[in-house]
Order: structure tokens, then C-alpha cells, then sequence
């Protein structure tokens, strides 16, 4: 009997997972379920605020990215049944699954910070964390000449954590482009105790948004959002106001997981092994990208990185063999400096960013502002349609953490 396995969502995980093991295992029969009839580079949503692309310039029609014999069912998930193998749709079917994968992502919960939702939002007050955000936040810059512009993490996780850096670098660039930079006040606010979550890679963003006169206010943990008199008010106490706020808001899973006993935690994420990407709550279920409750970043390269990892796995699983492949927690990013510069950093869960190349001894310089990473970084679009969501594997960008070509270096040497 021919095997089904289900996948939930059309991100980047889910495609990936679609078409690597369409590629691997023709006879599977494979089913995605995802709303939306187009795929978002997300990545490409933080350039949108500053002019360089519209939305609709980085969106593609999902089935198309799709190979031949995946088949998508564009509805939305009503809950999952972990005992019966079942799900549920809002369109009245239920699926029934030997493999499930969750590649749902991380959702957006703006209604969950008091006042973040009332008459300011889409007027001073916005996200770029979604394609009507960031169009709306293009508007809204592009007026901008004068005042505070403050950029507030909520509270972690969130997906993607240097993009608020990184709009950050962008908006001390544009501005100063337009000749208004010292008319304009940027603040980056956030709830971690320096500019980002590894020790070294933080010391060095730090010192550059020090250079850049980027001021940053560390743990912070906006409570209240006072539209009337344009404020963050954090839980002790302490405010900051803002003319022009850009929030990314409090993240959790998808909803229908309240709906699925079982499946997710208390906000909707699923726990999983952070080896093999099965899950905790039941050996038929695994999970990839920002759905997973794991300790490694919400960031895309996590996402195409464990797609080697998970579609090995299910294959073995389904074969009834041992899990053979293991996920050491690996991510890299580019973080745009502004100016036609960017930074690249490459960490897993028990190695820092390292100075020195990548992937290799010849390769993108580490922890060093460049020009070559900036256009790495614009090059890397063409790679995601044309590579990556294919499920074409890229060389010496694998899964495991590559060691060659970096050093070691203390973070009071930065």
C-alpha cells in the first residue's frame, strides 16, 4: 500500500521537504495543505520598507515551485489527531497520513501586547514581519523625515532574529541617503540584555550600531503599547517614546494547533528532538523551520538545512530502520550593515560565530562588514528559487557546521 505523508504549510521548509523527497522517493504520495496560492521570499520584506522591491516582487505561485506528483490542497488546517493519524480541514476533509510533517511556521500575535492593535497601528505604528506590513511600512518611511523611530522585539522567539538589526542598519542608511539622518532618532529596543542572542556576534553588531548611532536600550519587556501618548511601557516600568514604531510582535505556532490535543505546547510550537526533527509528541510526526519548539534560531538557512536532515529520517522511518541523520543546530546569516555592506555570521547550537571564511579557507569573509556579503546576500534570492526550494542539495553548504577556514577569537578582542 502506497505510503501517505501530509505536510502542513507551503513555506520554505514545507517546499523543501515536498520536493527533496519527490526527488528521493518517487512513489510516495504526497500531499501539502497551505492556504495561500503564492510563496513569499521572506527575506525580501525587509527591503521593501526602504524601496528596493515592491511585495509582489517576491512572491511566486506556490504550485509552480512544487515538482510534478506533489499534490496541494489549498485549505486551511482545522487540528490534527495524533492518535487517529488523521487531519482535519476547514473545508469539511479529513486526510489520513502515515508521515506528517508541520511545517506551519511561526504566527504573528500582534493582539497579544496590550494597545499594539489600537488606532496607531498602520498609521505610526507597524511590522515588516508580513507582506501587508511591510508595504504599508514602505508608505510610512517614505514620509518619514523627522523624529524618533524606535524598532522593538516584543519578546523572543521570533523568526528571523537579526532582521530587526538589520532594518536597523537599513534605516540609518536610508536616511542618511536622503540627507535627514540627523533630524531622525533610531532606537533599537529589545528584551535580550545586548544587541543579539550569541555573545560574540552581539559584541560585534553592538560596537557597529555604537559607530552607526543606532542607540540600543537592552532588556526591555514591552508590556503596554500607549498609542495615545506614542510609548512603549515595559513591565517595570521604564518607557520609551517613539513618532515612528516598528514592532515585531510576540510569535507562537500555528492556531490550529490549540485544536490538536497532544500536538503543540502552550504556544503552539511543537516540541521535537533536536537531532532527528522527529517530534516528541509521537513518532509519525516531524517537524521543520519555525513550528519546532527547539533551541536553535527561526531563521531560513535553519530550515534548509534541516531539510537534509528530516527528509533522510523519513524515509528511514517509513522503511521501519533507525533515524540514520543528525541536525547539529547550524545557521548562517547575512545581516545587511546598510551602505551596500553586510556581515556574515555561521554558529550551530555549541560553536559561536567564528571569525574567518565561509563555507571554507577561500570563501565569504566571517564577522567582517563587506561588500561581497552584501551582494551574497542579493545573489542568495536567485539561489533560494532556483536551489533551494527544488530540493537541489548546494556544495559545501550542508547541514553540518563547517569548521575549515575559521578561527577563534575571545569577544573582548572584537
Amino acid at each position: 500500500m502506497t505510503k501517505q505523508l501530509l505536510i502542513l504549510g507551503g513555506g520554505t521548509g514545507g517546499v523543501i521537504v515536498a520536493n527533496r523527497l519527490r526527488r528521493m522517493d518517487p512513489e510516495l504520495a504526497i500531499t501539502m495543505i497551505e492556504p495561500s496560492p503564492v510563496h513569499t521570499y521572506q527575506p525580501g520584506l525587509l527591503f521593501v520598507p526602504f524601496g528596493k522591491g515592491t511585495v509582489e516582487e517576491f512572491q511566486r505561485p506556490l504550485e509552480r515551485q512544487l515538482h510534478s506528483g506533489v499534490k496541494l490542497l489549498q485549505t486551511k488546517v482545522e487540528s490534527v489527531d495524533i492518535n487517529a493519524h488523521t487531519v482535519a480541514t476547514t473545508s469539511g476533509d479529513t486526510l489520513r497520513y502515515d508521515v506528517l510533517v508541520v511545517a506551519t511556521g511561526a504566527t504573528l500575535l500582534p493582539e497579544e501586547t496590550d494597545g499594539l492593535l489600537g488606532e496607531g497601528w498602520g498609521k505610526n505604528a507597524f511590522t515588516f514581519y508580513d507582506p501587508a506590513g511591510s508595504a504599508a511600512l514602505a508608505k510610512a518611511m517614505d514620509s518619514f523625515a523627522s523624529g524618533r523611530l524606535v524598532v522593538n522585539v516584543i519578546d523572543m522567539p521570533i523568526k528571523c532574529p537579526v532582521a530587526p538589526l538589520e532594518f536597523s542598519f537599513l534605516a540609518e542608511a536610508f536616511f542618511t541617503d536622503r540627507h535627514v539622518r540627523d533630524q531622525v532618532d533610531i532606537t533599537y529596543v529589545t528584551p535580550l540584555d545586548s544587541a543579539f542572542t550569541k555573545p560574540v556576534a552581539s559584541a560585534r553588531l553592538g560596537r557597529l550600531m555604537e559607530e552607526r548611532g543606532i542607540k540600543v536600550i537592552p532588556s526591555f519587556n514591552t508590556g503596554q503599547v500607549d498609542e495615545s501618548g506614542n510609548r512603549l511601557i515595559s513591565y517595570d516600568g521604564q518607557e520609551v517614546h517613539y513618532d515612528l514604531l516598528v514592532s515585531v510582535p510576540l510569535h507562537g505556532g500555528a492556531p490550529y494547533v490549540s485544536n490538536s490535543p497532544g500536538l503543540g505546547d502552550e504556544i503552539n510550537f511543537i516540541p521535537t528532538d533536536e537531532a532527528t526533527l522527529q517530534s516528541l509528541v509521537a513518532p509519525e510526526v516531524f517537524v521543520i523551520g519555525d513550528a519546532a519548539g527547539l533551541s536553535v534560531s527561526k531563521a531560513g538557512s535553519v530550515a534548509h538545512f534541516e531539510g537534509e536532515v528530516i527528509t533522510k529520517n523519513i524515509l528511514a522511518f517509513l522503511a521501519g530502520k533507525p533515524l540514520p541523520a543528525r541536525f547539529d543546530g547550524h545557521a548562517n546569516c547575512f545581516i545587511e550593515t546598510g551602505h551596500r555592506k553586510a556581515l556574515l555570521i555561521d554558529f550551530n547550537t555549541s560553536i559561536e560565530p567564528l571569525p574567518g571564511h565561509f563555507p571554507g579557507p577561500f570563501g565569504l569573509p566571517l564577522l567582517k562588514e563587506s561588500w561581497l556579503n552584501h551582494l551574497g546576500k542579493l545573489a542568495f534570492e536567485t539561489m533560494y528559487w532556483h536551489a533551494l526550494l527544488p530540493g537541489i542539495s548546494i556544495p559545501l553548504i550542508g547541514p553540518e557546521m563547517p569548521t575549515r577556514g575559521k578561527g577563534s577569537l575571545a569577544v573582548t578582542e572584537l
